[in-house]
């Protein structure tokens, strides 16, 4: 309901803000900009993780280092969710977008900004509850995994009975930032207002790289995948 939302606050010579995802689609983005053009008016999303301090510092780190140099990267995200994610509209991949969407896309946006743009994708399994795939960016090769099964976590996170794991390690060395979401969203409207929102231009290629996720033909236990498929793939 995004783009029709957009649209209806267009119409009322409003600007928009959206969450993520802005849209599913590509070329939903080049239908908004011809609307952006017709009303005069802007349209913004919510990319947080962009204005994270630790993932800021990070960006700033990689930006001074030897700009040839290409990272080794393992994201894990597993989040449990229980059976009203299957029976919601977030379970219908023509109205969520799927997992890599629904949960994916802000990391994806966060690798693109720091490590550059996609130059190849390979999926290995696609599924409602899970996904997994290698992405080859500028700077960076990307082993990747979103879950939403509880099954998946770690058995020291499920000891802890805690129900979400999130993991980034560049070059076997831990990312941390578990902390400091609680403000991003108040931070970002705060961003938007002063001028410095994220338009449509900025969200295009993290929903051109989930969009190519989504359809593309998945290969299974193939190529460089994510050590956790080892143990949830017989």
């Amino acid at each position: 309901m995004h783009d029709s939302h957009i649209r209806l606050a267009m119409r009322n010579d409003a600007h928009a803000i959206c969450e993520k995802p802005l849209v599913l689609n590509p070329w939903n983005i080049e239908a908004l900009k011809v609307i952006e053009e017709e009303t005069g008016r802007k349209i913004f999303t919510i990319l947080q993780l962009r204005l994270h301090d630790s993932l800021i510092k990070l960006k700033e780190t990689i930006d001074k280092g030897p700009k040839d140099k290409v990272y080794d990267i393992d994201l894990t995200y597993i989040t449990s969710r229980g059976h009203w994610y299957y029976v919601s509209w977030k379970g219908d991949i023509s109205k969520s977008g799927g997992i890599a969407m629904n949960i994916g896309i802000h990391f994806f946006d966060m690798l693109m900004w720091i490590f550059g743009d996609v130059l190849e994708s390979t999926v290995n399994i696609y599924k409602q509850n899970k996904a997994a795939g290698f992405l080859r960016l500028k700077n960076a090769r990307v082993r990747w995994f979103l879950s939403i099964d509880s099954n998946d976590l770690p058995e020291r996170i499920k000891i802890l009975e805690q129900r979400t794991y999130r993991s980034i390690k560049i070059d076997d060395k831990e990312i941390e930032f578990s902390n400091g979401f609680s403000d991003l969203h108040t931070l970002s409207y705060s961003e938007i207002i002063k001028g410095n929102g994220f338009g449509l231009d900025i969200s295009r290629p993290s929903i051109n790289a989930v969009c190519d996720i989504r359809h593309a033909e998945t290969v299974g236990l193939k190529g460089d995948y994510h050590p956790i498929l080892k143990t949830i793939i017989q």
